[in-house]
This record gives C-alpha cells, structure tokens and sequence, in this order.
C-alpha cells in the first residue's frame, strides 16, 4: 500500500526517545490520578450505602450479607478473567519490573479496578493504594505498548505508574517517588528519578483536584496538637521496638493466612473472598459503629478521640481482619491495615507514657503524636521500606515536629523486624506463589554490557534496489538465507523477506520488475551503540529475525537471534573476556540424495558404530510416524591450522558407516540422505547442516554427563541446545532395558524398550515429549507407561489434570494393548524422585521434556535432566522444541 512506508517511518519515530519522556511521564500521572479518584470515589460509594444500611437494617444480618455477596462477585471477577489481579498487586508489579512474565495491561486495570471496588466496598479491611498501584502500573505498561519503547525504558515507564498510583492514593508525590526506588525498582538513575518524580507529582496535584481537596496543605487534622519533648526519645524507642515485633508478626500471620486458605480450606476464589466476606461482616456488627468505616476510625485515633480500650480492641481486630480478608486472595491492599494498626499501637504507647509520666508532673507529647508516628514504624516494619515510612505520614500531616519521631520510631521498628524476619513481604508472597526473584548482579549483565557491534555480522549479504524480480527470486534459491537487506549507494534503504516474495505471488508481477517495488521501505533497524536487550525487544516487538545495523544510513552489519543466543552461550561458558574468532566453514567432502518425498527432515550425526543403530533405529520410528525423510551426517575433525577446504582426508570407513545406514533405510523404505562434513568444530558442522538442509528435528546421541568445565551435556551438545532451532532430541542409552549386537558390517540392533516413565510438569517441552512418545513406542513389546508427577511431601496431592490430558492424547494417537499410569510421587526435587522411582520399579527408558531458558538458568543452579541421567543406568531421552526464529 502507498501508506505503508509512512505507517513505518512514523513508527521509527516513536522509538524511546528522551524527548517523550515528559509527554510519557505526564500521561502517566493523569490517568493514575484519574483510575486513583475513581477507586476512592466507587470504594466510597459502595462503603457508604454499606454504612447507611446496616444503620437501617439488623447490622448482624446486613454487613455479612454484603461482604458474603459482593466477596463471591469479586472474587468470580478476578478468578474468570485477571487472576492476576489478586492480592495486593504490589508484588504482582515488583515481578513485573524483575522480568518475570505476569500479564500487566488494559484487562489487570479494569478487573483489579472493578473487583477493588466490589471488595473493599463490601467492608473487608484492607486497603486501595496496593490496587491503586497495580491498576496505575498496568495503564502504564498498556501505554508502553501503545507507544514502542525498549524494554528498560518500559520498565521504568511501569515504575513510574506505580509511583504516580502510590502518590494519588496518598496525596504524597514523594512518598511515591521514593516506593519505586526503594522497593520496586531499585534503581537511582536520573531517568527513573525523572520520569518517577514528574508522574508522581501530576498523579498527586490531579487527585488533589478531582477528589475535592485544593493545593493548599490541609492542615486540619494536626495543626497545633502535635508535641515533641526530649524525654518522650525512650517511648518512641519503644515504640519502634514493639512495631518492630507486631509487624513481624503480622508479616508471618499473612503467609499463615495465604496457607490456611490455599491449602487447608481448599475452595475456588469467589468462595474463599465470600467468606473472608461474611467472617468480616460478623464481627464488624458486633464492633462500635465506628469500625464500620476503617478510614474514620483511624481518624479517631490520629486525632485523639478514642479511648485505650477503644484503641486496644481497634489494633486487635484489625489485625484479626486483615489477616481474614488478605489470605482469600481478595484485590486489596496492605498499606491502609498498616497505617491503622500503627495508629492504633502508637496511641496505645502514647497513653501508657501520659499514665506513667504525668503522676510526676513531667511534660509529655500527646497521643496523637504517637499515633501518627506509630503509622509510620509499623508501615516500615510491615514493608520495610524505612524512607518511604517517614515520608508518607509526613506528607500527610506536613507536620515537621513528627520528622524525629518518625525517623526514631521507624529506623527502630525496621531493625526489629529485619532481625526477627528478614526480608520484604512482597518477595515473601511472591515466594509463596512459586515467584522468586534474583538479585541483579553487581555489574551489568550481558544483555546491556554488550552492543550490537560487539556481537554483528560485518560480512552482509545485500541486494540492489534496481535488481530484477527473478534475479531476486534466484538469490534466495541459492543461499540459506531468509531476507536479504536492500542497498543502494550503500546506503539501506528497505529489506526483502521470503514473506514479501509469498504476498506479491498474486499480483502477477513482470520478472523485470525492480526490488524496490517488492521490498519493505524504511526497516527497522539498529545502531552499532544499542545494547542486546534493545536488539532482542524490537526483534521480539516485530517478530523478524534480523535486524541492519546502521550508522547514519550506511549499513555496517546485520545481527540476528543466532548471534544473540551464541553472545549468551559464550557469556555463560567463561568465553567473553576475549573476542571470539569465528572458526572457517565446514566443507562437504561426500554426500547422497534420495527423493525428497517427506514432510520434514530429521537429522541423525553419527559418530560410533555401537549406538549409531539404535539411534537410527529411533529416527526411523519418528520418521515413520511423521512422514520425515532422514539425513545422516558424519563429521570429521581437522586441527584449527588447517582449512577444513583445503584438507585431504580419509573417508573410506565413513562411508562405510553411511552406507549401512542407506541399507537400513531401504529396508524401512525411508528416504535417507547423508553427507560427510570436514570442519573446525563438530557442533558448527550439525548447526551448517541443520540450516542449510531446513532440519525440522534433531536427533543425536548424548553421554548423560560431562567432565568439561562450564559444560553441562558435553561442549558439542550444550551448543546444539543452545543454538539448534529445530526440535532436538538427546538420547542417552543406558545399560538396562536394551541389548545391542553390532557385527563388522551390520547396524541391527536388538532393543526391549518396554518400560517407559514421562515425567510431568505441565511445560511445552513436556507436551511435546508426550507427542513424540507414540512413535517411540514401536521400539519395545507391549510397552508399559507411566506418567509421574513429583511433589514435596509437604504438599497436598498434586492436580493431576495435565496427565489426564496426556493419556488422553497417548490413546486417540496409538490405540495401546497396555495400560497407562498417571501417579503422583512424594519427593524433595523432581531429580531425586525420578532416580529412587527408575531404581526401585526398573524403568527401561525415562523420557523428559526441558526448556532451553531452563537449561541455561540449570547451568549455575543445578540441571535436572543431567542429574536424572547420571543417576540411572536406564536409557533416557531429553526432549526440547523448536526456537521461533
């Protein structure tokens, strides 16, 4: 279309740019502001006809029945359409901005709006500013969207929503401000700053505005009645001590909470949130009516109208509450519990200090003083975010006699709670859903250290914009290649993918028609400066592959996810202190074809004449039963000093090992091609091999462990994990369940696979190594399989639907004679189970699926199919999908 260069070129210009960074920020703070006015303004409402009613109406039949009614509807709301959104959210948002994959976006805001409203509306004691921050955050990472960004600049885009929603809440822009860089983000550039501290400041004057309070400081509730006195230091003491203990406390009675509901009252999430619903509403009826409103009851104690016991049973059923509403899951927040009970301690602590003080006619602060400097020590000591404490309260008040207090309360409460129970309670929830977030390393990490420069192609192959439409179509035929970048003057100014050549294939084009009426103008592209993180988002972003690297508009190389995913594998093996020579291409010294008659290509590399049979034996079963043609590739190894092209090599026993592979495939009438490589490295020769001839899976043998330093498989497989994207299957053979005969001239083998254990974890890889078993199967007699799922013996009975679904596909793909095992397994690790369980019931074959993310996460911590294969004599086959490319 004629539009299409412009679309593109204006897209080019919203790349991140500093120069949009206030428009960002400033738009960010405006609909914070506005979801944050519209939480209060809902929660208000409903909380208020909650009031009105229970006044005219029995209270004991009224208050559960709302919270039983509106519980069940959000919690339906969130369990049906945003799980995400329940809880706090505040964790949900760190998770976020540590790269965990959780869904942030358009639909979390509106459900975590919506379902804030019903919950808190319905008088569960909890409080909006979590939600607020979620909903904030969410608006922020959908506008990130709308709005292309990389993805450190969306991360702080998501920070500084998070701030703007904490300071609308609140009405502080610095507290915000100071809760994204001490316990979101962690991060003082001056961009986060910036960014953070613009939003926050426009989220706080707009809430100002529409929630009906004017610029002015309101002073009403503290002007003239706080009091500070040298003698009163010991009492705040005290004070942060006790806070310290009871934030602690309150810490682990919200995990025992989450556990209690989750594993011992074992109901969906409308039932679990109607519940803490109707509990809450019972015994908030039989409470002084000013427990029904939990903001006007903690203006009650911060301005000194309540009495010790009034204050004694407000923190006691507070706390009780909280506890209650948190652990159903309910959309709600922890801060507003925090700054009540706080209030309610420190007025507790500030009425002993007037009892015990005052007999002696010593002057002493008031208990509102106390109060307010409680919400601050326990609000530290629950979040533990000690400067964002101090602030809020003070940005509340703006009353600088509570600076002191403050500062002693909270620092005290904060070391108490962090000697009693280390630790942010975000990462404690997020641990508790299974969430556990590394610390960064102290430099940065190889994704923003390293730059497009560093990792190019500086050898492109490019084509002319004048160049003729089948000249085109030829070059494409001829390289391995997928798209081709479009020069001219040496100057980039478009790209050709096979994809274009696809769209055109209707408009009858002329074969002299020139590339630049075919090619994709203006492309997106790099500088040499941009980090690897940026070149992987605007891959991922685009869903292209490649991506021209430029300087000005010259093009000085191309980079690709290959060279990314090799960047990563050197980085992770020790190799990226020093640049990385690339080794010469392999050369093709033998080769055979056979009729392309197949769907896909299946590779076997072949090395030993002792497992190639039973390797190929496998490969024919997964052929057959896919309609794959084989390639059979033999790789022979020169010394680096000698080029793989110019070398003379024997290949007479080679050969002879290829072609008894060509009388077995005639044999199962498969067509088999094979080729004898000569090359540096035998892993680049499979990964030359896998591109050039389209391989759709990989089959290869795999020793079950290595001696090689930084190594997990063995140096040739770890790459071809790594970088192969085609499926790869590993297969170890064991020395049980199979006997192998091989004579001088023959590859039969023998095999008595009949015993098979599928482990079970619910991962893509998993699903596929259940895809791939069928085909297996013909490998054994009447084979036996058993589909295990290990747990640690501290939990209940795992949910064993995932294996209900993989019997159900074994038996519509292969109508088995033997029966089919889903049982769950009690063990520490999935590594230890599946070894006792192989040792104990004689398994001839253990098939696992794996991640190629989880592989390279495995090499520091531990890998579990390498684990689970030095641990057993049985053969065991390692599964791994293909890479989108």
């Amino acid at each position: 279309m004629w539009y299409t260069p412009i679309f593109q070129r204006i897209r080019q210009q919203l790349q991140p740019r500093r120069r949009l960074a206030i428009f960002e920020a400033c738009l960010i703070g405006l609909v914070s502001a506005l979801a944050a006015v519209l939480l209060k303004s809902g929660v208000g409402l409903l909380g208020t006809w909650r009031v009105q009613t229970s006044l005219l109406l029995p209270a004991w039949v009224v208050l559960p029945g709302i919270g039983l009614a509106l519980g069940f509807l959000a919690g339906w709301l969130v369990e049906r359409v945003a799980p995400e959104t329940s809880g706090s959210g505040i964790p949900q948002v760190k998770a976020v901005l540590a790269r965990i994959p959780i869904a942030l976006d358009l639909r979390v805001a509106l459900v975590k709006l919506v379902g804030g409203i019903l919950a808190l509306g319905s008088g569960l004691s909890l409080g909006r500013e979590g939600p607020t921050v979620q909903v904030s955050a969410a608006l922020a990472a959908q506008l990130s969207r709308w709005f292309p960004t990389s993805p450190d600049h969306r991360r702080q885009l998501i920070a500084a929503g998070a701030g703007a929603g904490l300071a609308a809440a609140f009405n502080t822009p610095i507290a915000g401000v100071l809760f994204v860089v001490e316990e979101l983000l962690q991060d003082f550039s001056e961009f986060t700053l910036g960014t953070a501290i613009l939003a926050s400041f426009i989220g706080a004057v707009v809430s100002r505005l529409l929630g009906g309070r004017s610029l002015d400081l309101n002073l009403a509730l503290t002007a003239s009645k706080t009091e500070f006195f040298v003698q009163d230091i010991p009492f705040y003491l005290v004070l942060g001590i006790v806070a310290g203990l009871m934030g602690a406390l309150f810490n682990r009675g919200i995990i025992a909470s989450l556990t209690v509901y989750r594993r011992s009252l074992r109901f969906g999430l409308p039932a679990r949130v109607a519940l803490a619903g109707l509990v809450s509403g019972v015994i908030v009826a039989f409470l002084p009516l000013a427990f029904r409103d939990n903001t006007g009851l903690r203006e009650i104690l911060i301005t000194g109208e309540a009495s010790w016991s009034m204050a004694a049973i407000a923190f006691l059923s507070q706390f009780i509450l909280t506890l209650v509403a948190y652990g159903s899951g309910v959309p709600g927040g922890l801060f507003a519990p925090a700054l009540t009970l706080g209030a309610a301690l420190g007025y507790l602590v500030g009425m002993g200090e007037h009892s015990l003080l005052l007999p002696f006619g010593i002057a002493t602060g008031l208990p509102m003083t106390y109060a307010l400097a409680g919400m601050g020590a326990f609000f530290t000591a629950v979040a533990r975010v000690p400067m964002t404490g101090i602030v809020i309260v003070f940005e509340m008040t703006t009353d600088f006699n509570l600076v002191l207090p403050l500062m002693i309360g909270s620092v005290t409460s904060y070391l108490v709670a962090e000697k009693l129970a280390p630790g942010s309670l975000y990462d404690k929830l997020l641990k508790f859903s299974g969430i556990t977030i590394e610390k960064a390393p102290p430099a940065g990490g190889i994704m923003t250290n390293l730059t497009a420069r560093d990792v190019m192609q500086q050898q492109v192959e490019t084509l002319d914009t004048e160049m003729p439409l089948d000249e085109v179509i030829q070059a494409f035929a001829r390289s391995h290649h997928r798209g081709f970048p479009v020069v001219e003057n040496s100057k980039l100014v478009g790209i050709v993918t096979q994809s274009d050549l696809l769209n055109i294939r209707d408009r009858n084009l002329a074969n002299d028609t020139p590339l630049r009426d075919i090619m994709t103008a203006a492309p997106v592209s790099v500088t040499p400066i941009h980090n690897l993180s940026n070149v992987l988002y605007l891959l991922d972003r685009y869903q292209i592959s490649r991506l021209p690297v430029v300087d000005g508009r010259k093009l000085i190389g191309i980079i690709t996810r290959g060279d990314i995913i090799r960047a990563e594998a050197d980085h992770l093996n020790g190799e990226n202190d020093t640049p990385r020579l690339r080794p010469d291409p392999s050369y093709i010294v033998y080769q055979t074809r056979s009729p392309s008659i197949g769907r896909g290509r299946l590779l076997v590399p072949v090395a030993n004449p002792e497992t190639a049979g039973i390797l190929l034996e496998m490969a024919a079963a997964i052929a057959r039963d896919r309609h794959y043609e084989i390639d059979c590739v033999q790789v022979m190894l020169i010394p680096r000093h000698s080029s793989p092209s110019e070398t003379e090599v024997r290949t007479a026993k080679s050969r002879r090992l290829l072609r008894q592979a060509e009388v077995l495939a005639k044999k199962w009438q498969i067509p088999l091609h094979t080729q004898i490589r000569v090359t540096h490295d035998v892993a680049q020769a499979i990964l030359e091999t896998i591109n050039e001839q389209h391989i759709d899976l990989i089959l290869m043998g795999w020793k079950g462990s290595t001696s090689t330093p930084n190594r997990i498989f063995g140096d040739v497989v770890d790459t071809i994990i790594r970088q192969a994207t085609c499926e790869v299957v590993l297969v170890k053979l064991g020395t049980t369940g199979q006997s192998s005969t091989t004579g001088q001239s023959t590859l039969t083998t023998h095999n008595s696979f009949n015993r098979w254990l599928v482990p079970m974890a619910g991962g893509p890889n998993s699903r596929l190594a259940i895809k791939l078993l069928p085909a297996l199967l013909t490998l054994g007699n009447d084979p036996q399989i058993r589909l295990a799922q290990v747990f640690k013996p501290s939990e209940l009975k795992p949910d064993m639907t995932i294996s209900e679904q993989a019997i159900r596909h074994l038996m519509r793909r292969r109508k088995l004679s033997s029966t089919v095992v889903a049982l769950p397994v009690q063990a520490n690790s999935v590594a230890e189970g599946v070894i006792n369980l192989v040792k104990t019931e004689g398994y001839d074959v253990v098939v696992l699926g794996a991640s190629r993310e989880g592989l390279l996460q495995h090499a520091i911590q531990g890998n579990i199919p390498e684990a689970i294969a030095s641990g057993v004599e049985s053969t065991v086959i390692l599964v791994r999908g293909a890479i989108n490319k």
